[in-house]
């Protein structure tokens, strides 16, 4: 996407038009192959990249929509999605399934005729009702996890929207196959593999955190692949696998093509992107940001998540030590906003929602900024096309 606000990307290299013009017939076959467009059942997005979702806010309308325009996938984050509605605070999740309609809407007249998704996490409270709501809106891919979407199947009806798990071992890929196979009769259109290095909540222990080396989940990585293969025989279509967490630009990108993955799934270097929906001042927060100032921290829904270092990360944890009162006031005083379903208002140390929306809002000192392991490469803002045009000079 130029600055006019329109996505100027060649898609195919001039080797790529030479030997497609001298095939007659395999035209379409040839160029999916030489391309590596990334095919999820009759999606095809011509550089297989899929933006992943980041919430609260971050990714909306105007980002997922320019990276569906400019050939990847763009994903909306669901989690609290409708922050900015006036009637939020008194009807969230009203709120939020009305602005799921919305931003899905927005982000396809952007994307003119791209592919648009929404991620939507497992633990989120009324989680059913927010997969049917997407789905009725017309979201070409729903993406889940924090936690195993295992009744995701059920919730789609008849409308046709890709589903897709997020998985980030061997074990949890085959429990989601399994179940879905057994229960639902079917498989994935799409499994995402998300690693260590993912920014936002993780599939992992604060223990796995410390001991997995990347040797070690590249080997996992093409265990899942195997896996997944095994079920694309049996219901004789590919399953694509994406491979999400610090990835980050066209070589990281490269690397995962070549252990055997379809694509990647990338969202921290779409943050300091113009069409990011988050302000200037979060995107600004990533700019400043070392690479020693990015550490894990322990949401206050008991899962580990990856962040930037600011005052209100030294201060929640000053508040551990002195076990004080929580940072946004007594918790018997908080208001519930309904995000996620394990969460007791009366036990969190700080409400997360109130958290994300600081950040995503600029209030960044008062707020928890996620992002990925290499926030720190951020060095200056970019365009959505700028990033999608490199990527497509790494195929």
């Amino acid at each position: 996407m130029n600055g006019s606000g329109i996505c100027d990307i060649n898609l195919a290299k001039p080797e790529l038009k030479k030997l497609l013009k001298n095939h007659g017939t395999d035209l379409v076959k040839q160029e999916e192959i030489m391309s590596r467009s990334l095919i999820i059942r009759d999606l095809k997005a011509e550089i297989p990249v899929i933006q992943g979702g980041m919430g609260v806010g971050v990714s909306l309308a105007g980002l997922a929509g320019a990276v569906a325009k400019c050939g990847g996938i763009g994903i909306i984050s669901t989690a609290q999605i409708g922050y900015q509605d006036p009637e939020f605070d008194q009807h969230p999740i009203e709120s939020n399934l009305k602005a799921i309609k919305t931003q899905i809407s927005r982000a396809k007249e952007i994307a003119e005729g791209g592919i648009v998704g929404v991620n939507i996490m497992v633990a989120t409270k009324r989680y059913e009702d927010y997969v049917r709501a997407a789905a009725e809106a017309g979201a070409d891919l729903i993406i889940s996890g924090a936690g195993l979407p295992v009744s995701l199947p059920g919730f789609i009806g008849s409308s046709g929207a890709k589903i897709a798990p997020i998985v980030s071992s061997l074990k949890s890929a085959s429990v989601v196959c399994r179940l879905w196979d057994r229960k639902y009769s079917r498989c994935p259109d799409l499994v995402v593999i998300e690693g260590p290095k993912a920014g936002g909540h993780l599939g992992f222990s604060l223990e796995e955190l410390g001991r997995i080396q990347e040797e070690d989940y590249e080997t996992e990585i093409k265990e899942i692949i195997e896996l997944v293969g095994q079920y694309s025989k049996k219901y004789q279509y590919h399953i694509p696998v994406v491979v999400a967490g610090g990835i980050y630009d066209g070589k990281d990108m490269k690397h995962m093509l070549e252990l055997g993955a379809d694509g990647v799934q990338v969202a921290t270097r779409f943050v300091t992107t113009w069409e990011c929906d988050a302000s200037q001042a979060y995107k600004d927060a990533y700019l400043r940001a070392g690479k020693d100032e990015i550490q894990i921290v322990k949401s206050p829904v008991g899962m580990p998540g990856r962040a930037i270092r600011n005052s209100f990360i030294r201060k929640m944890e000053e508040q551990a030590v002195q076990k004080e009162e929580a940072i946004s006031g007594a918790p018997h005083n908080r208001k519930c906003h309904q995000c996620l379903e394990k969460c007791n208002p009366s036990e969190i140390p700080y409400c997360i929602t109130d958290a994300l929306i600081n950040a995503v809002k600029g209030n960044t000192e008062h707020g928890l900024v996620f992002c990925g392991a290499n926030a720190w490469r951020a060095e200056n803002m970019e365009h959505v096309s700028d990033i999608m045009k490199e990527f497509s000079e790494y195929l």
